[in-house]
């Protein structure tokens, strides 16, 4: 079974940063997708930003240019830097990773670190 451990989350200042790790117990390579989720009470999960296997990111619209999902290969991680925040940033944040078979998608989650953006 694959593990994702999340870390880096806190309280930050609007404005300020942070980024946010996600070691996997598994090689990265081993993954189609890797994702940073984020989620507050009452609402759906909500989809952040995407690293595909090739390389290729794409973000949600509210972070674009303000967030970054990067991955460092040899230590079986997945960041995500995250530049001037808002209180709107302000969610549970996890780290999501897919594997796609041909008659099946098997997914693994983190148990999410909190990030909380406020003066």
């Amino acid at each position: 079974q694959v593990q994702l451990v999340e870390s880096g989350g806190g309280l930050v200042q609007p404005g300020g940063s942070l980024t946010l790790s996600c070691a996997a117990s598994e090689s990265l390579f081993s993954f189609n997708y890797m994702n940073w989720y984020r989620q507050v009470p009452g609402k759906e999960r909500e989809l952040v930003a995407t690293l595909t296997s090739d390389g290729t990111t794409n973000y949600a619209d509210p972070v674009k240019g303000r967030f970054t999902i990067s991955r460092d290969n040899a230590k079986n991680t997945l960041y995500l830097q995250m530049n001037s925040l808002k209180v709107e940033d302000t969610a549970v944040y996890f780290c999501n990773t897919k594997r796609r078979f041909i008659t099946r998608v098997d997914q693994y989650w983190g148990q999410g670190t909190q990030v909380t953006v406020s003066s």
